[in-house]
């Protein structure tokens, strides 16, 4: 479906964990893109220009005593994003965004039939949301260039290692691989996968 076919069709911008608590982790200084909240700012403005709903989701981990706990307060958006009246703001416990909140019913009740998502990590709560809500019967733009993620260690690794170690192996997967890897799984079976320049086209 090309963009402006899609502006005709009921659609929500799904903002999905963009928020502080990935700032708070030391391994957010090897994220792909650590100002990605910039590119979805502009794809928020973009959205809202259109008429689009925008959801924000953000992940919690109660109780934990991590960067996800509420209670540490990180868990809401990043600095210079914002939920503007009227946009929904749903707290997730899950990796996709449907299965811990209303995120269905409340698509279900605006008459939304697309959506588009942005967000952190590429390959874990976007990709994941991304492939349910196509299971769903949604059509899924998916926003590349909108979206971050982190290096990922090699399994087997022993836990507890630093940064630089985790780097420095061979094995781990880097952000760059970890996109191209989802945008390989996405594309043409979940989700049409665009940049924000060729979906806004500035």
């Amino acid at each position: 479906m090309t963009t402006t076919e899609n502006a005709l069709v009921p659609t929500a911008l799904l903002v999905i964990d963009v928020q502080e608590s990935f700032r708070q982790r030391e391994s957010w200084q090897a994220a792909s893109d650590p100002e990605v909240a910039r590119q979805v700012g502009r794809l928020v403005d973009f959205a809202r220009a259109r008429g689009d709903l925008v959801i924000w989701v953000l992940h919690a981990e109660p109780g934990t005593g991590t960067v996800f706990d509420p209670a540490l307060g990180h868990v809401r958006p990043i600095e210079g994003l914002a939920a503007a009246d009227g946009e929904p703001v749903l707290t997730k416990t899950s990796h996709n965004a449907f299965t811990t909140t209303n995120l269905q019913q409340l698509l279900t009740g605006r008459g939304i039939r697309a959506l588009i998502t942005c967000g952190i990590r590429t390959e874990q709560c976007v990709e994941t949301t991304t492939r349910l809500a196509s299971d769903l019967g949604y059509d899924v733009t998916f926003v590349a260039d909108a979206t971050a993620t982190e290096p990922i260690p090699d399994p087997a690794a022993p836990a507890g290692r630093t940064l630089a170690e985790v780097l420095a192996d061979p094995l781990t997967l880097r952000p760059a691989e970890i996109i191209e890897r989802t945008r390989y799984a996405l594309a043409g079976r979940f989700a049409t996968v665009t940049t924000l320049k060729e979906l806004t086209g500035s």
